[in-house]
């Protein structure tokens, strides 16, 4: 397919998006009109942004948002200095240029991405399309549930299907699950909070079985943390001309939680669609400036994800050393079981200035630990062996 954006086509995808903001609008209405709680996400564990802020910033260690501390690359900040000069322009043709970038890359065109201010504002634009109706969620439990839990304070329904023994997604159970209700399946690979990966051959025979029957939304925010993303992503069946849609953020291994930038990639029609849920243009200059230079600059992000690996490494052999079993990674964090009441022990780690996460699942308490710096691992080790 053609990846090339010219101005001409730019702009008339400018206008298209802008278009979009008349149906958008009515929508924003409709949201308006309903409780103040409409976004705050019902979830039984805290959102990262809860936990980050109910942590306060005294912190030795902030291993509870999967954030990358070793980005970004000293390329993007230099970009994203060097933009700020023109920053009093609309950016229209840099993000033009961003797109491309990507759509070269991806082999694709560029009216199969939507790119947004992070994954987020995408993922709600699908929970508020999706659920119309009183239309289902289907999705792993636990995964994350931004997106299906959106979709619940909407008109939709959530359908949350146990994980396998192993703790994986388990597609043939969410699969049995598709009725004539479904509104969407969505596959978080790797899963979050579990840090597992679906077998790739699965995958791509489920997404092709099941986009006949209803729409799939695989979300693969840490996708490069594995060994080959190319060989795993699904974008491939978006190729193919399947109902599938993939999200990608630079949030994880490019190291731009805090700069906001992330994109779907989907067949142009729901492209269309899931534009009037957004306002397509949300991006700073300095943003994607930071992200244009960042993009595929394969040294820094193979040099990020070893960094990654040693600190994941030394984690697994400190909770080893300590009696705890874990669930292997794909992804910049480990879960593994507790031994004590979850709440409690978050708590008593934040005491000793170290931020982690806590699930109940399977009936037991677990932790999730994000991968940190090599100090944030050596100080979350102090901490442990005091109440391991």
């Amino acid at each position: 397919m053609s990846s090339t954006l010219n101005r001409r086509n730019w702009i008339k995808s400018s206008a298209f998006m802008a278009g979009g903001l008349a149906l958008f609008s009515g929508t924003i209405g409709k949201l308006a009109a309903m409780p103040a709680r409409v976004f705050k996400p019902l979830s039984r564990s805290l959102t990262d942004q809860e936990a980050v802020t109910n942590a306060g910033f005294e912190l030795k260690a902030r291993l509870l948002a999967n954030e990358n501390p070793f980005g970004p690359s000293p390329a993007a900040k230099k970009a994203i200095q060097d933009a700020i000069d023109k920053s009093y322009q609309y950016p229209f043709m840099t993000q033009g240029t961003l797109y491309n970038k990507i759509a070269q890359y991806e082999g694709i065109n560029y009216n199969n991405i939507l790119m947004e201010s992070g994954s987020s504002p995408l993922l709600l634009a699908a929970a508020i399309h999706f659920s119309k109706g009183g239309k289902s969620i289907i999705t792993g439990d636990p995964s994350y549930d931004d997106l299906p839990s959106h979709a619940q304070q909407l008109e939709g329904k959530w359908i949350k299907v146990p994980l396998t023994a192993d703790y994986k997604l388990d597609l043939d159970a969410m699969e049995a699950k598709i009725d004539d209700n479904t509104g969407l399946v969505y596959i978080c690979n790797p899963n979050n909070p579990t840090a597992t990966i679906l077998d790739t051959a699965k995958l791509k025979a489920f997404c092709e079985r099941v986009s006949k029957k209803t729409t799939v939304f695989v979300d693969e925010a840490y996708i490069d943390y594995l060994p080959d993303p190319q060989a795993t992503t699904m974008i491939s069946a978006v190729k193919a001309g399947q109902n599938v849609i993939v999200a990608r953020t630079f949030s994880k291994l490019y190291g731009f939680a805090g700069l906001r930038c992330g994109y779907v990639i989907a067949l142009p029609d729901t492209i269309k669609t899931l534009s009037m849920y957004t306002t397509g243009f949300s991006l700073s200059a300095t943003t994607i400036a930071g992200a244009i230079a960042a993009y595929r600059e394969e040294a820094f992000l193979k040099e990020a994800l070893e960094k990654t690996n040693a600190s994941k490494e030394y984690l697994y052999s400190v909770l080893k050393k300590e009696g705890y079993e874990y669930i292997p990674s794909s992804a910049n964090f480990v879960m593994f079981p507790l031994k004590m009441d979850g709440k409690k022990f978050v708590g008593e780690m934040m005491k000793r200035g170290v931020g982690v996460r806590n699930w109940q699942f399977n009936g037991k308490d677990w932790c999730r630990v994000s991968i940190g710096r090599m100090d944030e691992m050596e100080a979350f080790a102090d901490a442990f062996k005091q109440l391991s």
